[in-house]
């Protein structure tokens, strides 16, 4: 099983309702994506100066499955909003066994 993890920190402008529109774009990709196993979003309530503001956990069967995501046309008209309203992300991809 590959584990994806992405967390992004967006922009000052407009930044509680693009948290909640990336949100819910997110959260409809399982019914559109068949590698994709299962994903979890979530949303910072600590507001820490560490915090990133928004967390995107999801699982594939395999590498392959992680490929197939990460072009498939719904993920990539995700990321095209997501590049607008964010300032940065950071990504860990990892193996476990299932």
């Amino acid at each position: 099983m590959v584990v994806h993890i992405v967390m992004f920190r967006f922009k000052d402008e407009n930044k509680s309702e693009n948290i909640e529109k990336v949100k819910a774009m997110l959260e409809a990709l399982p019914r559109e994506i068949p590698s994709l196993r299962s994903m979890e979003v979530g949303v910072d309530f600590s507001r820490s100066e560490r915090s990133m503001d928004l967390v995107l956990t999801s699982t594939f069967d395999d590498r392959a499955g992680l490929e197939s995501y990460r072009i498939h046309p719904a993920h990539q008209k995700v990321v095209a909003v997501i590049k607008e309203v964010t300032l940065e992300s950071r990504v860990v991809d990892y193996e476990k066994e299932a």
